[in-house]
């Protein structure tokens, strides 16, 4: 499987909330072909395993409960998860990430859908001691976008991946 060629993208409990599923898609759908869209509510295990760097580097976020926040931001919320393919030659992930922009939507370079539809900031968040509110994720490499379609997709959905050769 070439993974540099997949991304899994996941829209966040604050793009559900907001109503902007099919404006994050359609910008995504632009550049690489988005299919395998799902609804899945957030279970323990799943946001642990998808933000497992935010637990190991617990020091980054030295005035937040990392396990309570996500939980409160995740766990029994429904989220919508949708593949990327990309075409031969693509790095996938590094692609669909650029579209994001920065994680801080006020950091984020205009055009980007965070610059363009985010409605929060890191300062703002961390004044809350809370996670900030940044609308979508996508896999970080080739490594995260397995790891994530695992997460997300599970073991028997292999057939998603059946894309004309991948």
């Amino acid at each position: 499987m070439d993974w540099t060629r997949w991304s899994v993208i996941l829209l966040k409990p604050d793009c559900i909330r907001r109503g902007l599923i099919n404006d994050v898609l359609d910008r995504i759908q632009r550049h690489v072909l988005v299919l395998a869209q799902r609804q899945v509510v957030v279970e323990d295990w799943q946001i642990f395993i998808h933000y497992w760097d935010m637990l190991v580097n617990k020091d980054w976020f030295p005035d937040r409960d990392i396990v309570r926040c996500l939980r409160d931001n995740y766990v029994g919320q429904e989220v919508v998860v949708a593949l990327a393919h990309g075409p031969e030659g693509a790095d996938t992930p590094a692609l669909v990430r650029s579209l994001l922009g920065h994680f801080d939507p006020t950091q984020a370079a205009p055009g980007t859908i965070r610059a363009d539809l985010g409605a929060d900031s890191l300062s703002l968040a961390t004044s809350q001691a809370r996670l900030i509110d940044n609308l979508v994720h996508a896999s970080d490499d080739a490594t995260a976008a397995c790891r994530d379609f695992g997460t997300w997709y599970g073991a028997n959905a292999w057939s998603l991946l059946d894309v004309g050769g991948n």
